[in-house]
């Protein structure tokens, strides 16, 4: 209905493109695609089978589960977090998994399919609330979205927007692999001991009281010779898996490399390419680790006999996943039709030319900056795609103020890292929904502002400090990376 009132109106914006042969701009046009009409319900009608078929969160749910599965009913799971968690401080446990959930960048989205069922088992076998484990993980992944140590698959693509921005300026600048990397340990420390306090202090006290089963409550797991000899078989053959698989995404060594599209400059790019074996094949390699973790524990524990047990194990956690399916279903179905509409490619170009528009020295600019990255997160959560559209305008704006193009891409990244975890526009906050409703035993049901309130806190605390830090780290002049 909102697209066919603006439509109705003829909204559309106007905004510069760089040519990246010309190095110059070009005028694009967007406006909104009328889904309140017959050719629009035409499209949601037709769209919407293929889009939920091809929809990434479900596919790698579906497959990951599998292994996951396998680790858990082996009891391989229940063991390694036992001994983790037993004599742990309850904070330790929250702050490394916030600080992986941070890290977790590295690998892209799959983290949230991996991360998400693992944090809220190892709080339940850890004996806590498994939602403090579902809403610190999304917190750290949401929000450590714009964090990275290393160069990921989004900051090289993303990269190479800004240095087109910056050669319309000086066609000569360059940026490395490490231009980000000194704020970049700064915020990841500051942003896992603020998310750990934010969850112990406040999220843990809003959670009701969880229930274990009373099996779960007189099961105190001892660790005995079996599960000893299950777990070093299990880590026994899952090291020697990662060791074959690292060599081959290893260059220049012999006979390695293999997983590795080498066609890329970047060995980032090498990685994650759209051809490279490592990219397409990251979410089997991760399933069949979880495997065989599972399936050897399950051998040198005895809880797998035969082949019914490992058929049973492997089909475990697929089961009662029926309402995250439906959940995903619907989920689909409001990105593809959003996303069609083009509301919010509008938002973004019309911010950009905002920016395009202004003649503000270099704080007020990049106050500006972080409250549009703010906001076209929320509309258009996909980074490469909004960068695209902003980058080019962005970059040279700020280069004349005095602002470098490593530190407006920082700017940028650290605006969206708050707001991630606010939009159901952004495909895996389905997941996040559907295992709080998973482990909800409360009255109240799991909806969609619970969530988002849930996250609040987090997103107004780590978008205030990357703030501050973004202004300190340029008053002070720091480099923000090499």
């Amino acid at each position: 209905m909102l697209s066919g009132f603006l439509s109705v109106l003829g909204v559309q914006v106007t905004y510069d493109k760089i040519n990246p042969d010309m190095l110059e701009y070009i005028p694009e046009t967007v406006s909104v695609n009328n889904l309140f009409s017959l050719r629009g319900l035409k499209y949601i009608f037709t769209s919407t089978l293929a889009n939920f078929a091809s929809f990434t969160p479900l596919s790698s749910l579906i497959i990951m589960l599998i292994g996951i599965g396998v680790m858990e009913k082996s009891g391989f799971l229940r063991t390694a977090f036992t001994l983790l968690t037993k004599k742990a401080k309850k904070t330790s446990v929250t702050f490394a998994i916030v600080l992986i959930s941070i890290l977790a960048s590295l690998i892209g989205d799959l983290s949230f399919i991996i991360l998400i069922p693992i944090s809220a088992l190892l709080f339940q076998y850890g004996k806590r609330n498994p939602s403090i484990g579902i809403i610190a993980s999304f917190a750290g992944l949401t929000c450590g979205q714009g964090l990275s140590l290393f160069l990921t698959s989004n900051d090289s693509t993303m990269l190479s927007t800004s240095l087109l921005g910056a050669h319309m300026l000086d066609k000569g600048y360059n940026m490395g692999t490490f231009s980000f990397i000194l704020i970049m340990i700064v915020a990841i420390i500051l942003l896992s001991i603020i998310i750990t306090k934010i969850t112990e202090d406040k999220i843990v006290k809003k959670l009701p009281k969880y229930e274990f089963a009373e099996t779960e409550i007189e099961e105190e797991l001892s660790i005995g010779r079996k599960e000893l000899k299950g777990l070093i078989f299990g880590l026994g053959a899952g090291i020697l898996y990662l060791l074959i698989f690292i060599y081959n995404i290893i260059p220049g060594l012999p006979f390695s490399g293999n997983f590795l599209d080498k066609s890329q400059i970047f060995y980032i790019d090498k990685l994650f390419s759209y051809n490279s074996f490592f990219s397409n094949g990251f979410v089997f390699i991760v399933t069949m680790l979880f495997i065989i973790l599972g399936f050897f524990y399950g051998l040198g524990a005895k809880t797998i006999k035969n082949n019914k047990d490992l058929c049973d194990d492997l089909g475990h956690s697929l089961d009662g996943t029926g309402n995250i399916m439906v959940l995903i279903f619907f989920a689909s179905i409001l990105i593809n039709v959003f996303k069609y509409s083009n509301i919010g490619t509008v938002i973004v170009a019309g911010l950009t030319n905002f920016i395009g528009g202004v003649n503000f020295s270099a704080i007020p600019l990049i106050l500006l900056l972080f409250v549009v990255a703010i906001i076209s997160t929320l509309v258009m959560p996909s980074s490469i795609a909004r960068w695209a559209i902003t980058g080019g305008v962005a970059v040279p704006v700020l280069m004349n103020a005095g602002v470098n193009p490593e530190f407006t891409q920082v700017i940028y990244r650290f605006g969206e890292s708050m707001a991630f975890n606010l939009t159901p526009l952004f495909a895996y906050f389905v997941i996040y929904l559907a295992y709080l409703e998973k482990y909800n035993q409360s009255k109240k049901p799991i909806n969609l502002f619970r969530t988002i309130k849930y996250q609040l806190p987090y997103s107004l605390t780590t978008g205030g400090v990357l703030l501050l830090l973004i202004i300190v780290w340029y008053i002070i002049g720091l480099p923000v990376g090499f």
